[in-house]
């Protein structure tokens, strides 16, 4: 379902937010062009062609598929330091980061997705994804104001913005502690559920519809 003006601009502001928080918190990225380049060409090319033909239902088997595959990947042994990353690896991110333009797939999940397929060790698959992000997020918003030119800030957009930098900052104090965990199990399983208690919803209200 094509998101209207107003959805469109709430998720530019959102977006926005994200990339100034993640301006604030971390370090200056590296630039990995073959990270940045698979997620730009799909987003100018698909961008509204997915936005337009994916729904609700799509949005939740997505966010199962995505936390079963996250499950899966985590149990690859951690054999490779960030150091390690070459071209070969950074294309393979930059892949799994396009994927996210399809609603339900996390972009963090399916970097670090990748990343533990690739057999990088937590912390450095954290890192990475983390390096990855503020290009591309920066990326969309960009293209979102061009195709759309901001207007004057409604009181939403706002808090909008607000919010998603504030989050932004709260979840950066909790990186460490996440670079740390054993498994990231917890949270594929969260993404499984999240999508089966979507699927459930929709089928009641279909039903009651």
């Amino acid at each position: 379902m094509l998101l209207g003006s107003d959805d469109k601009a709430f998720e530019v502001f959102a977006h926005a937010g994200t990339a100034a928080a993640l301006l604030v918190t971390l370090p200056p990225p590296r630039v990995r062009p073959l990270m940045l380049a698979p997620a730009a060409i799909v987003g100018l090319a698909l961008e509204r062609a997915i936005e337009q033909r994916l729904g609700r239902r799509s949005t939740a088997v997505a966010q199962i598929l995505g936390g079963l595959a996250l499950v899966a990947a985590d149990r690859a042994p951690e054999r490779r330091l960030e150091s390690a990353a070459g071209a070969r690896d950074e294309l393979w991110i930059g892949l799994a980061q396009a994927c996210a333009l399809v609603p339900g797939v996390s972009r963090n999940g399916a970097t670090l997705t990748m990343a533990r397929l690739l057999g990088f060790e937590r912390g450095a698959a954290g890192r990475i994804s983390r390096e990855a992000a503020l290009p591309v997020i920066a990326g969309a918003t960009v293209l979102k104001l061009v195709r759309r030119p901001a207007a004057r800030p409604a009181t939403h957009h706002t808090v909008g913005f607000a919010a998603a930098f504030v989050s932004g900052l709260a979840a950066a104090r909790l990186v460490p502690r996440v670079d740390r965990l054993p498994s990231y199990a917890p949270f594929g399983l969260y993404r499984v559920a999240l999508g089966v208690i979507a699927l459930r919803i929709m089928r009641l209200n279909g039903r009651h519809g």
